[in-house]
């Protein structure tokens, strides 16, 4: 049996979308737009481990493609080109025939960063965050330390099976047990915010939030599979955690105490545009777009310290909205995808180092105040949720068109 070419694309450029991180609601929506366009119609459905679309044809005759494909990884990079490519399509400006081999090149293209700049990265984040979580400037150090170290675990990985499978409970464990044992020699080390800060690459706090996104756009199936999948990577880590500090009384006395923030308060300031930078090349995001992620990630930070006075809720809600507003300015102006740029702003507010914190403080007994943290936590995700929905980030542009074509105000 013959299959169109035009079958073939969309289920290259769905395959593509998958792969390179693409919410699984918006890859559905991006593929009924385009079949929309060339008059071709069609079900699909992307989940995070498998894909199926389905193609009526006027005789009843239907083509299946069913794959059973990995979960994709955020690549912001490809992502720009892929989604590119898709407008130029269905903009008729790119032939169907250009757009499969252009899609097949992104395969062979290398977007990520030199080993030097991916070491820098980790580094910097894990100090510029630490700057942020208001400790000293020996934490920032050590923190900045276990960045490198945590980078050389996570590049051994990519030729390791097992550090791979372990990965995040290692990283983990290991930035545990460093720290604890510095804290000898050190004793003005802020043990839990250095931890959190070292491995601050792999709090999932970006995923969780992706997860509720989807199933807050009705993806249930693909939303219900991440928000596990965030809170067991969350628990990975936990882990690695809890582990080490379960070993480190049986050679030392951890003794906490309260650490003097020795920061000036200006240094905020170059800590968040150093954090954001730093998240970049993390997320592989092409260069050219590297500077307005930047400019997001500082807006959207600062959006939400500046309305603090109004509470948590409502300033991660509005600064959820500064976000969405942002990255759809950028995005008209640079006719990039508007994820490029709402990642960076949206990553800036997401709680997952909150959930961590607070864990954290209770298993070493310190005196930070936990009883409102997982207050907190929900409220973030409550403001981010709602954020995105009344910034119209769900909003289906066909229903418009099928209430009025059927003379109803509202039709599931």
């Amino acid at each position: 049996m013959q299959i169109p070419q035009q079958y073939k694309f969309i289920v290259q450029l769905g395959k593509a979308l998958h792969t390179y991180g693409v919410p699984s609601y918006k890859s559905q929506l991006y593929l009924t737009e385009i079949a929309e366009k060339k008059g071709i119609k069609g079900s699909f459905m992307d989940t995070p481990t498998w894909i199926n679309y389905v193609f009526y044809e006027e005789d009843e005759h239907t083509y299946n493609h069913i794959e059973c494909v990995p979960p994709g990884e955020l690549n912001l990079g490809a992502l720009s080109e892929v989604v590119e490519i898709t407008n130029n399509v269905i903009s008729n400006e790119l032939p169907i025939t250009e757009a499969k081999e252009k899609i097949k090149e992104l395969d062979k293209t290398n977007f990520g960063y030199s080993r030097i700049i991916e070491l820098l990265s980790f580094m910097i984040s894990a100090g510029s965050f630490c700057i942020i979580l208001n400790t000293n400037w020996l934490s920032v150090l050590v923190a900045t330390m276990l960045g490198a170290i945590v980078y050389g675990i996570t590049a051994l990985s990519k030729h390791s099976g097992y550090i791979r499978s372990t990965l995040e409970s290692l990283v983990a464990f290991l930035a545990t047990i460093i720290t604890g044992l510095l804290s000898m020699v050190l004793p003005d080390i802020n043990i839990s915010m250095t931890i959190l800060a070292s491995i601050i690459v792999f709090i999932p706090g970006l995923s969780l939030t992706t997860a509720l996104e989807e199933i807050t756009s009705r993806s249930l199936v693909s939303g219900t599979a991440k928000l596990f999948d965030a809170l067991v990577s969350l628990f990975k880590q936990f882990f690695g955690v809890v582990l080490g500090l379960a070993l480190l009384p049986l050679f030392i006395e951890l003794k906490p105490h309260e650490v003097i923030d020795n920061i000036p308060a200006w240094v905020d300031f170059l800590a968040i545009p150093l954090l954001s930078l730093s998240l970049m090349p993390v997320f592989k995001v092409r260069l050219k777009d590297i500077p307005l992620g930047v400019v997001t990630g500082f807006i959207c930070f600062y959006t939400t310290m500046l309305l603090d006075f109004t509470g948590i809720l409502v300033s991660i809600f509005i600064g959820t909205i500064v976000a969405v507003s942002i990255s759809k300015l950028f995005a008209h102006l640079t006719k990039a995808p508007r994820l490029v740029y709402l990642i960076p702003g949206i990553i800036m507010l997401v709680p997952g180092s909150k959930a961590f914190i607070g864990l954290s403080t209770l298993f070493l007994n310190t005196q930070v105040s936990n009883s409102a943290m997982g207050e907190q936590v929900i409220y973030i995700f409550m403001g981010i949720i709602g954020g995105l929905i009344f910034s119209g980030t769900f909003m289906d542009k066909r229903l418009g068109e099928n209430a009025i074509s059927q003379n109803t105000i509202f039709k599931r």
